[in-house]
């Protein structure tokens, strides 16, 4: 499986800055068209314990 890259310290799938969950889902941030990846997040995310 790829990894990706993680920069989200505080996520329990971020391992040295690679993410380590079985797939991932990124979706838009709000109801505005996304023209950057400011507008988008990572619905994957779980906080680190």
């Amino acid at each position: 499986m790829r990894v990706a890259t993680c920069k989200c310290e505080e996520c329990h799938y971020n391992k040295n800055f690679e993410c380590h969950a079985d797939s991932i889902e990124v979706m838009s941030v709000g109801d505005k068209k996304v023209s950057s990846s400011e507008g988008t997040c990572c619905s994957t995310f779980k906080t680190k314990r």
